[in-house]
C-alpha cells in the first residue's frame, strides 16, 4: 500500500505497506481542523453510505489508500486519516493522550466532514479507538469491523473461563512492555522503547536488531505518538466491559489465525463481551492480516457491510470455516 511518506514497517500494530499500483488518480491529501485547532489529514474517494479506516500506532492513513480505492468502486464514500500524532500531522501534545483522545478526534472529524452515521474499520489500535468512539457516540456508528483490536485492560477481569491466564497476560504486559517503554521514552530513548516493544510482541530479545534497517527507521519516524503518550498519556487506557456489552452495533471482528497470543485472548473476551458480533479467522496470517491477505480482508468486510444495508440487524456468532479455503465463511453475514 501506498503510504504519505516513504515506509517498510515490519511487526505488531504497524502499517506493513506494499508497493501496489493503481491506474486510478492518486489521492489527495486534504486537511480538517476538528477541534482545539487538532489538525487531521485526510483522504476520501467515492459517495454513497461513509466508511472510515483507522490505522494503528507506528503508522499513519496512507495504510489505507488501496482499501479507500477499493471500496470507493464498490459504492462507499472511504475515507482514511491519519490519527493525530500520526504523519504528516504535527499537533501540539497535550496530557492524556491515549485511545480515548483518538475516538473523540474521530467523533470530531466525522461532524466536521458532515458524515452522519458511519462504518468504521479498524486496524490494532485503530481498532481501540473505533471501540470507543462506538461506547461514547454510538449515534455515530452504523456498524464495527475491528481488527485486533488491543483491549488490553479487559484481560484484567475477564468474563469467560481462563480468568488466571487472562490476569497473568495483563501482568506481563505491563512488567514486561508497558512499564520499560514508559522508562525509555521519559528518557527520550525512542530506540531502546521500541527495542522493548518489538522484543515483547515477537517474544524475542533480538527482534529489532533481526529488522531492516528501512523498517526500524520507519519506525522511529512513526513514534511521535509514543513519545507524547508514554510520558504524559495512557498506551492501553480502561475499558468498561459494561460499555462493551452496551454496543449496539454489528461488529465484525478479524483475527489472525498465527497473530500474537495475547491479541487473540483480548479478541476472545471481545467476542464474549459484544451483543452483536461475528468473529472471522482469517487463515495463514499474523496481526498484519490486512497486508498479508487484503483481498480476503477485503471480501469479508465487504460482505459484512452489505449485510447491514437492510439495517443493523443482530449477529449470531460465527467463526471461521474450515472447509472453505479463501478465509472466511461464505454463508450470509
Amino acid at each position: 500500500m501506498k503510504t504519505w511518506m516513504l515506509c517498510a514497517v515490519a511487526a505488531v500494530f504497524l502499517a506493513v505497506c506494499s508497493a501496489a499500483q493503481t491506474a486510478d488518480q492518486p489521492l489527495v491529501v486534504q486537511k480538517a481542523v476538528v477541534r482545539d485547532g487538532v489538525e487531521l489529514h485526510y483522504v476520501e474517494r467515492g459517495k454513497g453510505v461513509p466508511v472510515v479506516f483507522v490505522h494503528g500506532s507506528l503508522s499513519d492513513g496512507g495504510y489505507w489508500n488501496d482499501e479507500v480505492i477499493a471500496f470507493a468502486r464498490s459504492g462507499y464514500r472511504a475515507i482514511a486519516y491519519s490519527r493525530r500524532h500520526s504523519p504528516p500531522n504535527m499537533n501540539k501534545a497535550q496530557p492524556g493522550y491515549s485511545a480515548v483522545t483518538d475516538a473523540e478526534d474521530l467523533a470530531a472529524l466525522i461532524g466536521k466532514l458532515h458524515l452522519g452515521r458511519v462504518h468504521v474499520v479498524g486496524h490494532s489500535y485503530g481498532a481501540l479507538t473505533a471501540l470507543f468512539l462506538a461506547a461514547r457516540h454510538p449515534e455515530l456508528v452504523r456498524s464495527l469491523v475491528l481488527a485486533e483490536a488491543p483491549a488490553i485492560s479487559l484481560l484484567r477481569h475477564p468474563s469467560g473461563r481462563q480468568v488466571e491466564l487472562g490476569e497473568k497476560t495483563f501482568a506481563d504486559i505491563q512488567s514486561g512492555m508497558v512499564e520499560p517503554m514508559k522508562a525509555a521514552f521519559r528518557r527520550s530513548d525512542r530506540v531502546s522503547g521500541l527495542r522493548t516493544f518489538i522484543g515483547f510482541v515477537m517474544n524475542d530479545p533480538e527482534a529489532w536488531n533481526k529488522m531492516p534497517e528501512a523498517a526500524r527507521q520507519d519506525m522511529l519516524n512513526h513514534a511521535r505518538e509514543w513519545d507524547v503518550m508514554m510520558t504524559t498519556g495512557e498506551l492501553f487506557p480502561e475499558l468498561d466491559p459494561r460499555a462493551v456489552r452496551r454496543i449496539a452495533s454489528p461488529v465484525l471482528l478479524l483475527s489472525g489465525e498465527n497473530s500474537y497470543s495475547f491479541l487473540k485472548l483480548t479478541d476472545e473476551e471481545l467476542e464474549r463481551l459484544l451483543p452483536h458480533r461475528r468473529r472471522i479467522i482469517i487463515p495463514n496470517t499474523t496481526h498484519g492480516m490486512w497486508s498479508e491477505q487484503p483481498e480476503e480482508c477485503r471480501k469479508a468486510v465487504l460482505d459484512f457491510l452489505s449485510g447491514q444495508r437492510t439495517g443493523n440487524r443482530p449477529l449470531r456468532p460465527q467463526a471461521f470455516d474450515p472447509r472453505f479455503g479463501n478465509g472466511y465463511n461464505r454463508s450470509r453475514l
